[in-house]
């Protein structure tokens, strides 16, 4: 299986689609149930892993001193910069509103969301929960993360008052975590099985009308990316750490082009720290900034959300007031740190933020077909900043025990 990459699968499962679409027409319907079950199946894993990452990141990271703050603190700049170009490029271009979806009820979605007024204070009460079960059951990730929160700090606590039961505990957390990337793991293998009965349904009931949408949603994200990368990454790295672009990109070449091909940043890591000490930053900053920090640092996962959830809402007739698509930001945010580094993180936190911020979640398993394409931009702009942040912690916060490592 692992010769046989799942990019790859997800191709000729797109291939066949649209060769059995047209053959079975209206009949190929029933395909697209293939897409839902995926779709439905994420969700049950995804909210979970919230959880259990949220807390595990708690109890395995230390973050002190000023190297800590100027983390936090660029991560936390660097990812408002990308949710705010992801929200912007959808508003100026509009790209859902391409997607011609002849059986797609616009006006009786468009309507049952206005519905829902934003009240600021409602709506923060809203995410307070009222139990620790109804939170999972409704898959909203503010509450999921608030009590995450509560009890990764809580054993924290108890780890330190009872050191042998806290750790134990605290063991119990980080191996659940690990049983739920295993299982969505293998969720994620249906995804081209899923992409081939949705391509089949969408041609056959549709024609090649949706591509036109797609293509839209696919260069929007793109552009985005490219944004973050040439404009964002290259002012913080040439002007603001004064370092050379040829000697950036010469040591990044070998990431980027990995994470291209793997599609996550987090199997890129190897690479991201040994092109970090080609570069004379020290092993200090890059393991804050490339390990500690990627979970807080998913620029390119919080960048795509944002362009998705909007273009969700355009593709349903949808207009969300600022107040909504901060709010929407916001939850972006959030599931991007709990999510990120397990496959096709994107799509899994998307759907957590799509049923947060109470918006249809009919269109993702056609976001499927072209998710894979998408998620090598995610897993390339991710990669890029974890260099970056560790770059900034080396020029302004660097480690008094220089900790380098030999290049190579």
């Amino acid at each position: 299986m692992r010769r046989f990459p799942l990019s790859l699968q997800i191709a000729i499962g797109m291939a066949v689609g649209l060769v059995v679409g047209p053959l079975l027409g209206a009949r190929a319907a029933p395909l697209g149930e293939l897409g839902k079950l995926v779709i439905q199946l994420i969700k049950a894993v995804a909210t979970p892993l919230l959880f259990f990452s949220i807390a595990s990141a708690i109890l395995e990271t230390e973050v002190r001193g000023r190297q800590g703050a100027l983390m936090l603190g660029f991560a936390a700049a660097s990812s408002c910069v990308a949710i705010a170009l992801g929200l912007g490029l959808s508003n100026l271009f509009h790209p859902g509103r391409l997607l011609d979806l002849h059986g797609l009820s616009k006006p009786a979605a468009a309507g049952a969301f206005t519905d829902n007024k934003l009240e600021l204070v409602k709506t923060i009460s809203g995410y307070v929960p009222a139990n620790l079960v109804q939170p999972f059951l409704d898959n909203l990730v503010l509450s999921v993360v608030l009590l995450a929160l509560l009890f990764g700090f809580a054993v924290r606590a108890l780890r330190q008052r009872d050191p042998e039961r806290g750790a134990g505990l605290a063991d119990l957390v980080i191996s659940l975590r690990g049983i739920t990337e295993i299982v969505l793991g293998w969720v994620v293998r249906l995804v081209p099985l899923a992409v081939f009965g949705v391509v089949a349904k969408t041609v056959g009931e549709h024609g090649l009308a949706p591509l036109k949408g797609l293509s839209a949603y696919l260069g929007v994200g793109l552009l985005g990316m490219t944004i973050q990368i040439v404009v964002v990454y290259q002012l913080l790295v040439f002007v603001v750490a004064r370092l050379s672009p040829r000697r950036f990109w010469s040591a990044a070449r070998e990431p980027v082009v990995y994470a291209m091909g793997a599609g996550s940043s987090l199997a890129t890591l190897p690479l991201t720290l040994t092109a970090l000490d080609r570069m004379g930053v020290s092993r200090a900053s890059s393991a804050l900034g490339a390990c500690v920090g990627t979970n807080f640092n998913n620029d390119g996962i919080i960048l795509y959300e944002g362009m998705a959830v909007l273009f969700v809402a355009q593709a349903h007739g949808i207009d969300l007031s600022l107040g909504q698509q901060l709010v929407a930001g916001g939850s972006c945010l959030v599931a991007a740190m709990g999510v990120a580094g397990v496959p096709e993180a994107g799509l899994v936190s998307l759907a957590l933020v799509l049923n947060t911020v109470g918006l249809p979640l009919e269109l993702l398993p056609l976001l499927l077909t072209v998710d894979w394409i998408m998620g090598r931009a995610r897993a390339v702009t991710n990669a890029l900043s974890d260099m970056v942040l560790s770059i900034m912690i080396e020029r302004f916060a660097p480690p008094r025990d220089d900790g380098r490592a030999p290049a190579g």
